[in-house]
């Protein structure tokens, strides 16, 4: 089911008595560290806003663009990159991501102007996108049946890292050096990836050669991107604007469009027939909302930390480690990967969804007054993350055919990008609401406590707005956890269609 077919121009990869490729564990180290460092570009940024607005002379609206054109580009190009990937070889495309990327890096590290550092980081959305669907699609095809799960567990460790730790790496780097060495230090990773790749990874695409479906790669780019740019724009332009709206609509359109393509030609870019596969559709419904519960999460975090409990950013950062740590041990030392085959996936699946579920419910409701309950709460989540993450993974690996990895990784990796922005985005409006319920001189923290006039007041505000935080989490946990059931529940029935 798992193991790739290369084309009869292609040598098969030697094979150890395990049957995966005798270099399978380095070569997972090189790729895993390329992943990291496109993950960690996904939220470095956001602790290097006052050096750039200062540097470059930057606005707000340039500052959104530098931080956007990121993950729009990427997001918009998961399941095109991963078709291509498919088609043309996954070796290939891999070393044209990590090219991409370490091009786009030196540009962004030499910038001089707001333009040209858009432009670069949508130049290394493209190698982005790239490497995170080959990335998954070469783990698919190196390890056998015996050691996948524990491979994609450390390749989802990766995932989380990169996620939890982009605020504080970038914090620690800006503390030494100027706003340009957190691109630049991409830079020798991705020509150490490049020699890596071409002289370990073997060569895989799908053997049948299917012709390209360029406007089925046309329509999901264009799709992807107005949802995806609907969701980070709501928060700043709001839900019910003209921008949100017509970006929204216009995604979901072009979306509803690619479907109906998909759907008729012979050769598409994403078989829609995956969807009637119940394994599919609950690794999908699971995967969203461990993402969302992730990123939601960790957005409220960091703002409880700085704002309610009083840390500065750097403290905050350190103390949402024990998430990322708990995550890193549990797979790291292969918890996660032997509790799979022997509770299934379905209730592997719902045991990690209840772990986040139950640490963001701890978070809310013991985290109030101190870090001893956050913690309790970090290490529950990171628990669940270490759980679910690569049960979902392989879920919807395991789903699609082995040809299709590309494909595959990319439906992957747009659920992750899709979920986190709906979690930040969804989590966050409940925040705002809440809180503006309970104050009415501003919409925003920091806008209140600069009108209040006395400690008092300030007190008030800071509790309102530790309440509003109080209720996303509870909101988060409710979603993730309802989420996490119909998702096993999904599961379960698939694999008994299957056993009858």
């Amino acid at each position: 089911m798992y193991s790739m077919t290369t084309s009869p121009q292609e040598q098969a990869p030697a094979q150890t008595p395990h049957g995966g490729h005798p270099q399978r564990w380095l070569i997972l180290g090189v790729i895993c560290l390329a992943q990291l460092t496109v993950l960690l570009d996904n939220t470095v940024l956001n602790v290097a806003i006052p050096s750039l607005t200062r540097e470059l002379d930057a606005s707000t609206a340039d500052i959104q663009w530098m931080i956007n054109a990121y993950s729009l580009v990427q997001s918009g190009l998961l399941l095109t990159a991963g078709s291509a990937a498919d088609r043309y070889g996954r070796k290939k495309l891999l070393m044209a991501g990590l090219a991409l990327f370490g091009v786009g890096s030196l540009v962004a590290g030499l910038a001089t102007t707001s333009g040209q550092l858009i432009a670069a980081r949508a130049g290394m959305g493209v190698g982005g996108a790239l490497l995170i669907t080959t990335t998954l699609a070469v783990v698919v095809q190196i390890f056998d049946d015996s050691e996948r799960v524990k491979a994609i567990g450390l390749w989802s460790t990766v995932n989380s890292l990169g996620f939890a730790t982009g605020p504080l790496i970038g914090g620690v780097m800006l503390d030494h050096f100027w706003w340009g060495a957190i691109f630049l230090i991409n830079i020798p990773v991705a020509v150490i990836g490049l020699v890596a790749v071409l002289t370990m990874v073997p060569e895989s695409k799908n053997p049948q050669g299917d012709r390209p479906d360029l406007l089925g790669a046309l329509l999901s780019t264009i799709g992807m991107t107005g949802v995806v740019y609907a969701i980070i724009s709501g928060p700043e332009h709001g839900w019910t604007s003209t921008t949100t709206l017509t970006s929204a609509a216009t995604g979901l359109i072009v979306l509803a469009g690619f479907a109906a393509w998909e759907l008729r030609i012979p050769y598409p870019m994403l078989d829609m027939h995956f969807f009637r596969n119940q394994r599919f559709t609950g690794a999908v419904a699971g995967a969203i909302l461990v993402a969302f519960g992730m990123a939601g999460s960790l957005f409220l975090l960091t703002q409880h930390l700085q704002f309610v409990l009083g840390y500065g950013p750097l403290e905050a950062g350190l103390r949402t480690a024990p998430f990322a740590l708990t995550i890193v041990a549990l797979n790291l030392t292969g918890v996660s990967a032997k509790l799979l085959p022997r509770i299934g996936t379905p209730l592997t699946i719902a045991v990690g969804m209840t772990c986040l579920a139950v640490g963001l419910a701890a978070i809310a409701l013991l985290g109030g007054d101190g870090y001893g309950g956050m913690l309790l709460g970090l290490v529950v989540m990171g628990a669940g993350v270490a759980y679910a993450m690569p049960a979902m993974a392989n879920a919807v690996m395991s789903a699609i055919p082995p040809e299709k990895a590309g494909v595959g990784a990319g439906v992957n990796g747009t659920l992750a990008e899709f979920g986190q922005g709906l979690g930040v985005a969804v989590l966050g409006a409940v925040l705002n609401s809440r809180f503006a319920a309970l104050v009415s001189v501003a919409a925003s923290l920091p806008a209140a406590l600069a009108e209040a006039g006395s400690a008092q007041e300030r007190r008030e505000i800071t509790d309102a707005f530790a309440s509003g935080l109080e209720t996303s989490q509870l909101v988060g946990a409710g979603a993730v956890f309802l989420g996490g059931m119909v998702a096993a529940l999904l599961l379960r029935r698939a694999e008994r269609a299957v056993s009858v």
